[in-house]
């Protein structure tokens, strides 16, 4: 009796152990395109202002979105933007350059608007890292009609998306061509984006660093499924009518090397640290202690290219990623320059003030005044005064010879 109860609580583990590892594997594709979050992908797109800017913060190391090592060299690669317009039509590619010769595509947006200002937009992830028909849009309300504004506020039913439920938060085709992006590329001044860096030549403020592996990267993107989930979803079928004929058959690119490792299996060893996924998890609590389950917006990660180094222990990185932190300026309170420069007008007033009065006093200078201020020379002192002595003497000495000459003479005889 005690055998066959034992026997039925290892069925149950096992049966739960199943369940979990299912769970799990049903998070990943198994494929590259999972170190490239496309539902962050599409946020991101959704806040951006300009394809430039969309570049940037996608390649942003703060970001983290960006975990694509294709060419296998240990080090992130750059992914560059391409729209191709065709009419009212805009197929935007990212594409990775995995060596001088050979590119990658990695997804694809496509963006059509019709006459009557509605846009409908997808993503889709190239089938070389993602599978065939791996496509995500905005979670549009089907319900609503192309031309009616949803009530902002407005959340529909509940879904679980792998074993996360969430709340479905709808849009509409209208809300879509609101966003900042899609307004800019429909001005009239719009010029098609064309990236300029290419395999060996990238842009200053960028600089590679160690990929992290899989599991520390899905921990920290975990707590955005709630909002990755509730705002987009997946869909079966290409909106883009022309995506065979204008795109597949026309632009497309691929690398032979990235088909290559995938078939021999080289990008597995991404898998090879699940206990790194707790650590991913920690370090965004960290990073947003206040915004766990992702529901705030993302703006706070877009705001720059940081070139910090990664932690040590999170997969595949050696160097230290610190925390993103704003720059500090020098005097940029406004209000204490304003005081400083107030200080330094008194100042100079002061040192003017003292000038003009100095001015208008008569200068003293030491010795002038020969009596009291320039000490005596004693020696020089004893001499004059003799040789005044003498002179004021000398006359009176001459008056009195002349005296007595002059009685001598009357004194003597006459001489006949």
């Amino acid at each position: 009796m005690k055998s066959s109860s034992l026997l039925f609580c290892i069925f149950l583990l096992f049966l739960g152990f199943s369940a979990s590892a299912q769970d799990y594997n049903e998070e990943r594709l198994n494929l590259p395109g999972d170190n490239l979050n496309l539902y962050a992908v599409m946020k991101l797109f959704q806040e951006s202002k300009t394809l430039e800017d969309f570049e940037r913060n996608l390649n942003a190391a703060d970001s983290k979105i960006n975990n694509l090592d294709l060419n296998g060299d240990d080090k992130i690669d750059y992914i560059k933007v391409i729209d191709y317009v065709n009419g009212n039509d805009h197929t935007i590619v990212l594409q990775d350059p995995i060596n001088e010769k050979e590119s990658q595509d990695v997804a694809v947006f496509t963006v059509q608007k019709d006459a009557n200002n509605n846009v409908q937009i997808q993503l889709i992830g190239d089938e070389e890292l993602y599978g065939k028909d791996y496509i995500i849009e905005p979670n549009y309300d089907d319900a609503v009609s192309a031309n009616e504004t949803p009530n902002p506020g407005y959340t529909g039913n509940t879904r679980v998306v792998n074993g996360v439920r969430v709340v479905e938060t709808h849009t509409t085709y209208v809300e879509v061509a609101r966003w900042p992006l899609i307004s800019y590329l429909f001005l009239p001044s719009y010029v098609s984006w064309h990236s300029p860096w290419y395999w060996g030549y990238y842009p200053s403020y960028w600089s590679p660093w160690r990929p992290f592996y899989w599991d520390y990267y899905y921990g920290y993107h975990s707590h955005w499924n709630h909002y990755y989930y509730g705002h987009y979803r997946p869909w079966h079928t290409y909106r883009y009518t022309h995506w065979n004929d204008y795109y597949y058959k026309t632009h497309r690119t691929y690398s032979n090397t990235v088909h290559q490792r995938r078939q021999s299996g080289s990008y597995k060893s991404t898998y090879s640290r699940p206990d790194l996924r707790k650590q991913g998890s920690a370090d965004y609590v960290k990073r947003y202690p206040a915004n766990r389950d992702g529901s705030k917006s993302r703006n706070a990660t877009n705001t720059g290219v940081s070139r910090q180094k990664s932690q040590p222990g999170v997969g595949r990185t050696t160097g230290k990623r610190g925390e993103n932190k704003p720059a500090v300026r020098q005097n940029t309170n406004k209000s204490t320059n304003r005081q400083g420069v107030n200080n330094q007008r008194t100042k100079s007033t002061e040192r003017k003030s003292v000038v003009k009065s100095s001015k208008n006093k008569p200068s003293v200078r030491s010795g002038v005044n020969k009596s009291s201020d320039r000490p005596a020379n004693t020696k020089r002192a004893v001499r004059y005064e003799k040789r005044r002595d003498a002179v004021k003497k000398e006359p009176a000495k001459r008056s009195s010879e002349t005296k007595k000459s002059r009685s001598t003479q009357s004194e003597k005889p006459d001489r006949k």
